[in-house]
């Protein structure tokens, strides 16, 4: 008989939904897919949630009542305990400046409403995939860029030596770029790596949301940032100046 998983070992998802109906839709989707699901019907609930016990993943809403989904987020990432804890957010809104900026929060992913139950589960597991391997042994390499260190093994990344705290979509964003050192990648390059999709689901996702990613990834790079260079309508590629190593 093949053993049922432990509840430790079972994803757990954090639900901050203020729409009962949403929230019972999205759970019930989750749950079928396997996952031990919590919900939340405000900001400050969330929080609470999140104290108890650190989900693997958060689906937030932005429109929470009282606190706000993005402060929310915001308090998350300022965290370091919940920095790292990947979040899907969910707007109403359509405007792309809206969803922008809940991606320059640090949010991993965002669908807007109304949106495919099947989609978010697609979505969920694409990101908790993207945390397993992450966290996975690559080996003990280590990618090198004048003062930037990863390491694959132990999913560390470090600047003049001092630890850097990247969401797991950062560290592999970073690692494309270092893996392919002064190459220039499309965006649907970069998706097909670091959000781990391949070529026909990239078309879906919005290459807007590599652009968001690259502009945190620079601001914590912080001089060395700049190395990430824009080629105009195409991409991107990590250049190093010459003399660094």
């Amino acid at each position: 008989m093949e053993a049922k998983p432990t509840a430790a070992a079972v994803p757990r998802v954090l639900v901050a939904e203020d729409e009962p109906d949403i929230a019972a839709l999205i759970a019930y989707q989750l749950t079928r897919e396997g996952f031990r699901v919590e919900t939340a019907r405000s900001g400050s609930e969330a929080l609470a949630a999140v104290g108890r016990e650190i989900p693997d993943l958060v689906v937030l809403d932005r429109m929470l009542p009282g606190l706000s989904g993005d402060e929310v987020l915001r308090q998350l990432k300022t965290e370091p305990a919940t920095a790292n804890i990947p979040v899907l957010v969910l707007t109403a809104k359509r405007e792309q400046e809206d969803r922008i900026e809940g991606l320059e929060l640090g949010a991993d992913d965002y669908l807007t409403k109304p949106f495919s139950p099947r989609e978010l589960v697609l979505r969920a597991q694409a990101i908790l995939r993207r945390v397993q391997e992450a966290g996975m042994t690559s080996g003990g390499r280590i990618l090198r860029a004048g003062p930037i260190r990863l390491d694959l093994a132990s999913h560390q990344t470090s600047l003049d030596g001092e630890e850097l705290n990247l969401t797991p979509t950062e560290f592999r964003l970073l690692q494309a770029l270092m893996e392919r050192r002064g190459r220039t990648q499309s965006r649907k390059q970069l998706l097909e790596k670091a959000w781990d999709v391949d070529a026909g689901a990239s078309d879906r996702i919005q290459t807007r949301t590599v652009d968001m990613h690259v502009r945190r990834l620079r601001s914590k790079l912080g001089k060395a940032g700049h190395w990430i260079q824009t080629i105009r309508g195409f991409g991107y590629r990590l250049k190093v100046p010459e003399g660094i190593d």
